[in-house]
């Protein structure tokens, strides 16, 4: 018997899936555990293998196009079986159109009345042509010539064709100036100078489904959660130092990144409440720290987990990182990758940006934005000496964390990355 194979719910926030590839055929026959798909979700382009057996007798989505989650993605069963029922079963449910149906009716209607109004009104004169006739490269805006009265009435004294000029008003209106200014032999704007055609264009692009979900989560949490702001300073010079020290004795090379997120563990063992989330009627202290790191992609950002950041070593991070970083590009992460995050960290040090805000990932409390390392003349001892320095900007949900709360994390979070030898004295490199 023929069944119906829906689009799978392939991620939490998921809503609807794109097709982005289909691996069968009408008429093939698909075997469980067999590739029948690529589906484009709202985080990554994931495999879809069928779980039921049978001949593809039908496609529901086009490679390139969007169903529902539970929308129909195909349907399996025996060679020939008539699987149009099942179909006319599916349009059944869904709701009916009785808008449409409404507008149809009305339009009829409508043009009656517009005829009976026609007829009733009295007929106008045919508009008198122009003296003066537009040439094929005169300003027109649906086969009329665009011009002020006195610039008609000045071009018909002067005997100028106006489709000789261009004009200077409003959307190339001709206007006064453009007659005074004119000069025989050449299309001309009222300054004289030679003008310049342009042309208007533009490109519309499809919304992939992650911006879609990163439109609709992080306006959410920018609308919803009351976000507050706390920027802090720090002395970079000692972490600039360790890690040119590490990095000439391992084969790894740790980057800053490394450091702040190792920092931001060790910081939030000791302030649990801004590794926390609201939950609407309860707030939830996390004990296990999870750190989302977010990543850029070509359609949008993605934020990848780091799980038990504050027991991993710099090597370790980093090579977790750099791991997501790749499977974030070649759009393979999986829901195990970005699921569970407790805290987010946004680095855009790396493009030169000095401080931002950045918005609330849901379901954290905080996201810790950090700016770029800036060599900048520093007071040290009394005296002004050259010095490296780096400003991060704490994002907090006030619903969960208080401003004294998140100035204690940022000021423990400074210490740790000001002393990068107390940071590595918790664990191994």
């Amino acid at each position: 018997m023929a069944e119906i194979v829906r689009m799978p719910k392939m991620s939490d926030t998921m809503t609807e899936g794109v097709v982005s590839k289909w691996h069968k055929k009408v008429g093939d026959k698909v075997k469980t555990g067999d590739l029948v798909a690529d589906i484009e979700t709202d985080k990554a382009t994931m495999e879809f293998e069928s779980y039921q057996e049978g001949v593809l007798l039908y496609i529901g989505v086009e490679a390139g196009h969007a169903a529902p989650v539970d929308g129909i993605l195909a349907i399996l069963g025996k060679e020939g079986e008539d699987y149009k029922p099942l179909l006319e079963a599916e349009k059944k449910k869904a709701p009916a159109a009785g808008d449409k149906k409404e507008d149809k009716k009305e339009a009829p209607e409508k043009e009656v009345v517009a005829e009976k109004n026609a007829e009733a009104a009295p007929a106008k004169p045919a508009p008198v042509p122009s003296p003066v006739a537009a040439s094929a490269t005169s300003p027109v805006n649906d086969g009329r010539l665009k011009a002020s009265p006195l610039a008609k009435k000045l071009a018909g004294e002067k005997g100028i064709d106006l489709g000789k000029i261009l004009g200077s008003g409003e959307h190339g209106r001709i206007v006064k100036r453009d007659i005074d200014w004119f000069k025989p032999g050449n299309l001309v704007r009222a300054s004289g100078s030679p003008a310049f055609v342009g042309k208007e264009s533009f490109d519309e692009i499809s919304v992939s489904q992650m911006r879609k979900t990163i439109a609709k989560r992080l306006s959410e949490s920018k609308f919803t959660s009351p976000h507050f702001y706390l920027t802090m300073e720090m002395d970079m010079d000692a972490v600039v130092a360790a890690r040119e020290s590490i990095n000439g004795v391992i084969d790894t090379k740790i980057s800053f990144n490394d450091f702040v997120i190792k920092a931001a563990a060790a910081a939030l063992r000791h302030h649990p409440k801004v590794n926390s989330s609201w939950l609407g009627d309860k707030i939830r202290v996390n004990h296990h720290i999870h750190i989302g790191v977010a990543v850029a992609v070509e359609d949008g950002l993605l934020v990848p987990v780091v799980k038990f950041a504050d027991g991993k070593t710099l090597r370790e991070i980093n090579a977790e990182v750099k791991t997501f970083a790749q499977k974030a590009k070649d759009k393979k992460l999986q829901p195990a990758d970005w699921e569970g995050n407790t805290f987010t960290i946004s680095n855009l040090g790396m493009y030169g940006i000095e401080d931002f805000t950045a918005i609330i990932n849901p379901p954290d409390a905080c996201i810790l934005a950090i700016g770029a390392i800036i060599q900048k003349p520093v007071v040290k001892n009394g005296a002004v000496v050259p010095g490296n320095t780096m400003k991060v900007t704490l994002s907090c949900d006030h619903r969960v964390v208080d401003g004294v709360t998140g100035s204690e994390f940022l000021k423990t979070f400074k210490g740790l990355m000001e002393n990068p030898v107390i940071l590595l004295g918790e664990s191994s490199i």
